[in-house]
């Protein structure tokens, strides 16, 4: 009797130690087996990178390494890396280098669980490669004392900025900062932008790699470009650059997102000194995205991540880090929009019907031409 009173407590503790083995290390509610790490390559700023970093790290108890990239340095970093990525996701930025990576493979496709939060379809990938999580206005500011000091007037349209207004008299110092569009989302932007005014609608073929491509007719914006070069102080190698130098007047004008200067504005105290405006023909906006890179060491806790990404619980955490962009997840999901934005009127902008499926398949038709015309090297910082 003994003998069997022992031998089933020791059966027991056997499963017991069993159950635990099987259950060693770390879960999803799904009961998947996640990793204990997860890297992540940001195109946002950096405190609302490292916020999101710390909120998921937390919720899963994992390890997060984080490193904030331009839209340029991310797509070369991946493409580098030729498919064996040492980052497991991407978290914001434009959606330029997301379609490129796209386009040759290197996103791993993934339906979240969160799909349905997003109903609007130019803010998700159609093949689910790539969710979107915000979305920025593109437009001007200034520093109010230098325009003052320069007897200049702040720019009100796209033509205003190539008059020679905005150049010293003699012609050899431009009052204009802007991005350079080969490291920059937002100067990809810019370019596609005015490609888009300027062709009116009208498209020519080009030669593609062997292949006849149809793109918006460029000629009038490359002219655009050129005469908007000879107004232009610096080319940032950052779509933000701009922004972060205009309250302290290294920027007497500039072209960006404007809840980057809200930014400037509300958390570094320089909202009495700049100005912002958007141009009378129409702007564009960003989509911000998230995506998970094809071959990536921590699968599973990467579409957890997305899962995560795709929540009012993260991305709300942008306009509590001083990153005010409106937020494109369903209202339905209670998603709070950053009251700043709103105040400053962003979301009474004219924008203009942007052609996103032309943008994801020419942009690099685009920016070749303007490399090719502008004849500017890239910014090394």
């Amino acid at each position: 009797m003994k003998r069997s009173k022992f031998l089933s407590i020791f059966l027991s503790a056997v499963a017991i130690a069993g159950l635990a083995s099987c259950n060693k290390g770390k879960t999803s509610s799904d009961s998947t087996k996640l990793e204990d790490t997860l890297n992540i390559i940001g195109g946002c700023e950096e405190p609302y990178l490292k916020a999101v970093s710390e909120a998921f790290a937390k919720k899963y108890n994992v390890k997060v390494n984080y490193q904030r990239k331009s839209a340029g340095e991310i797509t070369s970093t991946v493409e580098g890396e030729g498919g064996t990525p040492s980052s497991d996701v991407l978290f914001g930025g434009t959606t330029d280098p997301y379609n490129a990576l796209k386009a040759d493979k290197l996103l791993e496709q993934y339906t979240s669980v969160n799909d349905g939060n997003i109903t609007d379809s130019k803010f998700k990938d159609p093949d689910h490669y790539w969710y979107g999580i915000y979305k920025g206005i593109l437009g001007f500011m200034w520093n109010k004392a230098k325009l003052q000091e320069l007897g200049l007037t702040a720019p009100t349209s796209w033509a205003d900025l190539i008059t020679d207004k905005y150049r010293s008299a003699d012609g050899k110092t431009g009052y204009i900062t802007w991005s350079h569009p080969s490291t920059a989302g937002t100067a990809k932007l810019t370019v596609n932008t005015i490609v888009q005014l300027k062709a009116d609608g009208k498209k020519v073929k080009y030669d593609n790699e062997g292949t006849q491509t149809e793109a918006y007719d460029d000629t009038a914006a490359m002219q655009y470009f050129k005469d908007l070069h000879k107004n232009i102080a610096e080319y940032t190698k950052s779509g933000s650059g701009a922004s972060k130098k205009v309250g302290s007047g290294e920027c007497v004008v500039g072209i960006g997102f404007l809840h980057d200067v809200i930014y400037q504005m509300k958390d570094m105290k320089y909202g009495d000194k700049i100005g912002i405006g958007v141009p009378s023909e129409g702007t564009a906006f960003e989509v911000g995205a998230t995506a998970i890179l094809k071959n990536c060491k921590h699968p599973n806790l990467a579409k957890k991540f997305i899962d995560f990404a795709l929540t009012p619980e993260c991305v709300e955490l942008g306009a509590a880090n001083g990153s005010y962009q409106f937020l494109v997840l369903d209202s339905k999901t209670g998603v709070k929009q950053p009251k700043e934005a709103i105040d400053a009127g962003l979301n009474e902008v004219k924008t203009i019907n942007y052609d996103f499926d032309d943008a994801k398949v020419n942009t690099p038709h685009y920016i070749e031409d303007w490399m090719t015309n502008v004849k500017v090297a890239a910014p090394q910082k």
